[in-house]
This record gives C-alpha cells, structure tokens and sequence, in this order.
C-alpha cells in the first residue's frame, strides 16, 4: 500500500543539542559576569547611596534608568490622609448623574404644575374654568325650567 495522500512532517529535523560540558562553560561564564557587575555596582552604590532607596536592582535596571509612568508604588499613607480621600465625593457615571437629573427635573416640574406656572396647568386651569361656566349655565336653566313647571303646575290648580 503506497501513502500517497500523506504529507511528510518537517518538525524535529535539524535539531541541535548541547554537550553537558558547553552549557556548565556557559553557565560559569555567565556567573563570572553576574559577579563583575555585582563587584561594579557595589563600588558605585558606596560612593552614591541613591541606589539604596530602590533596592537591589535586577538585572539591566541598575544600567538604565528609566522613569514609567504606569508603574505604581505602594506609598505609606497616614490616616488622616485616607479619610480625606474617602470623604471626597463618589464619582458618578454618566447615565447615574443622567438619572438624577431627571428626577431633579420631574420634581421640579410637578411642584411648577402644582403652582400652575407651567404651561400644560394653565391650559388645565382654562379648561376648568369654561366648565364650571357650562355647569353654572346648565344649572340656571334647569333652575328656570323647574320653575316653568312649577308656575304652570299653579297655574292649572288655578283654574
């Protein structure tokens, strides 16, 4: 049977291994290294005694310095100074100062139309008044038909 539909691996060809005795050299030498810098850095740090208020630098960091401004330091705070930080106002997301706003507004306007100043409690107010008119009309004219009724009603017991 012939493997036609199979492609050949490439993965694991050129694969290169180190001699125990080429990665101790390394490593010694590395070593060595770590120790000079150790060495040079001890001799500066006792000249400046900067290097003391960061701590023992890691690697590249003694070399280079570098200000981040992401970087974060825990800073000791006293206590009074934590209360005023709390104290501070809470900050509010938009659509939570956009609610109270609202409400603010709804109660503003509700106490405006109870005053009637508000433009849709002045047309209710006209409203009102031509009704009560139309109630006092109608109740005048019932009045005068009762008392149509009532003359009459004499006026055939007259007779």
């Amino acid at each position: 049977m012939s493997r036609a539909g199979k492609k050949k691996s490439r993965k694991g060809q050129h694969r290169h291994f180190n001699n125990p005795e080429e990665i101790e050299a390394q490593m010694k030498e590395v070593e060595s290294n770590r120790y000079r810098e150790r060495t040079e850095i001890e001799s500066d740090s006792s000249e400046s005694e900067s290097d003391d208020e960061h701590g023992a630098k890691k690697g590249v960091e003694g070399l280079i310095e570098i200000e981040n401004p992401n970087r974060v330091t825990n800073k000791m705070k006293k206590a009074s100074q934590l209360d005023t930080e709390t104290a501070s106002k809470p900050q509010l997301s938009r659509r939570e100062r956009e609610e109270i706003e609202k409400q603010q507004a709804r109660v503003r306007y509700q106490k405006m139309h109870a005053e009637g100043k508000t433009d849709e409690a002045k047309a209710d107010l006209a409203r009102l008044a031509i009704i009560r008119k139309q109630r006092e009309e109608n109740a005048k004219k019932k009045e005068e038909e009762r008392k149509a009724k009532e003359a009459k009603a004499q006026a055939s017991k007259k007779r």
